[in-house]
């Protein structure tokens, strides 16, 4: 793995390249040609269109933030299938809050009622495709127009098993005109940053926003914290996790900076859910947030004219520990065995429609996944590919079932101080052993 990952870094940054020059791609669609539903005679020489099948989908997304954007794209697709192929498809589009929607699925699923398509962590993959919730899609059109780089994410078992929609290069985000104002730079060490912050408070800026009303917000600190400590000193402390033989007591420094960021943040978190979160942060009421450029749509629009950038959180006095975090996250899966599989198919083929895909990702402001994305990718992206560029990257950590919920969970009540280090210790590794079939 130590000797494939320079390889997987640099392909991803090749990905990112070829983004940034656009493809334009001119290849076509791989999609069967469309039909219409053959006219009947009304006896008086007139053709009769047949009356549209009707059809009814179910799709269930864990980003409530783009509603607008997908009911939109939506209502593109049910024009076209009632146009080009006589089906009038109804779509019960459910976006809970991002908080929820984990466990609101996996009840779904569990208890059969689940909807034909919806939304997973590409981490989660492995978990949900064993459990038979997901199906393959291979041999959908769809995959020849990804990037491989991409693609490789949401393989398992050799099988493409979901579409990748969120394809990150990400670290905190702070407000490069709060940094220019004050003469500062991203900072590459746990002192620099501890300097960084001293500077601020100086000039009466609040160093962090911090917004934990939603607990997979403050979870975000120790996914940086942990893969940048784990790539750069302990790379083979998640295959001794697994074979029972270590603890987080070998990583304890993850909470260096997760004081930090704790100890010089705005006031109230559990006030401030992800939504007021952007919204703080577009009107500058602090300069860094441990958070990712998925909120970009968010925070540009509370505040269009914003420029932000994206740099990898420090995790200790070596430079070599402060790394972006290369990841795919919310990816598009198909539920097996549904009677409307067809129609769900085609919806799942529309997201990278070689026409109507580009505008849908570039008013997401998502990065581009696929050669039909002909857009520019945003300057946040360029930034990060920098870091990428010199070897300071990783791919992103998978963690077992259960660990990440369970420390999101406890992080919240770190903050307020209802457990410690030691105590976080002890639970996140009964966690893990549980996760992994031990005791």
């Amino acid at each position: 793995m130590k000797r494939a990952l320079p390889v997987l870094l640099v392909t991803m940054l090749m990905l990112v390249v070829l983004a940034a020059c656009g493809s334009g791609s001119n290849t076509p669609s791989a999609s069967p040609p469309a039909t219409t539903s053959a006219p009947t005679d009304n006896g008086g020489g007139e053709a009769v269109k047949e009356p549209p099948t009707k059809v009814e989908l179910k799709v269930f997304m864990s980003f409530p933030r783009f509603k607008d954007q997908f009911e939109q794209y939506f209502a593109q697709f049910k024009e076209k299938q009632l146009a080009e192929k006589n089906v009038d498809v109804t779509i019960h589009l459910e976006m809970p809050n991002a908080d929820q929607a984990k466990q609101i699925l996996q009840s779904r699923l569990s208890s059969g009622d689940a909807p034909d398509l919806y939304t997973l962590h590409a981490n989660d993959i492995q978990t949900y495709y064993e459990a038979g919730y997901m199906d393959d899609l291979s041999s959908q059109p769809f995959v020849a127009k990804l990037y491989p780089a991409v693609a490789e994410t949401v393989k398992y078992d050799g099988k493409i098993a979901a579409m990748p929609l969120e394809s990150l290069s990400w670290g905190y985000l702070y407000n490069k005109q709060i940094f220019k104002d004050h003469g500062l730079m991203p900072p590459q060490t746990l002192d620099e940053m501890q300097a960084v912050v001293d500077k601020l408070h100086e000039a009466n800026v609040t160093p962090f926003l911090l917004a934990f009303q939603e607990s997979w917000v403050p979870q975000l600190m120790m996914a940086l914290s942990l893969g940048g400590t784990v790539s750069s000193t302990n790379q083979n402390w998640i295959e001794q996790m697994n074979a029972g033989s270590a603890s987080y007591a070998d990583v304890q420094s993850v909470f260096d900076i997760i004081d930090i960021i704790m100890a010089n943040g705005t006031d109230k978190p559990f006030e401030v859910g992800n939504e007021a979160g952007s919204t703080d942060f577009a009107n500058g009421k602090a300069a860094m947030w441990v958070q990712g450029p998925w909120n970009a749509e968010t925070i540009l629009k509370v505040n269009p004219d914003m420029e932000f950038g994206v740099a990898p959180l420090p995790v200790s006095n070596d430079p070599a520990g402060a790394m972006i975090n290369l990841a795919t996250s919310t990816s598009l899966a198909l539920s097996p065995n549904n009677p409307n599989k067809e129609t769900a198919l085609e919806l799942l083929n529309y997201i990278l429609d070689d026409q109507d895909s580009s505008e849908l990702f570039e008013k997401l402001v998502f990065n581009p996944i696929a050669t039909v994305h002909s857009y520019e990718v945003f300057p946040w992206v360029n930034e990060a590919s920098q870091y990428v560029s010199e070897g300071k990257a990783y791919l992103d950590l998978k963690l077992p079932n259960g660990v990440t919920d369970e420390t999101a969970k406890l992080l919240q009540s770190y903050y307020v101080k209802t457990v410690d280090q030691a105590q976080m210790i002890e639970s996140l590794d009964k966690v893990w052993r549980t996760a992994v079939g031990g005791q």
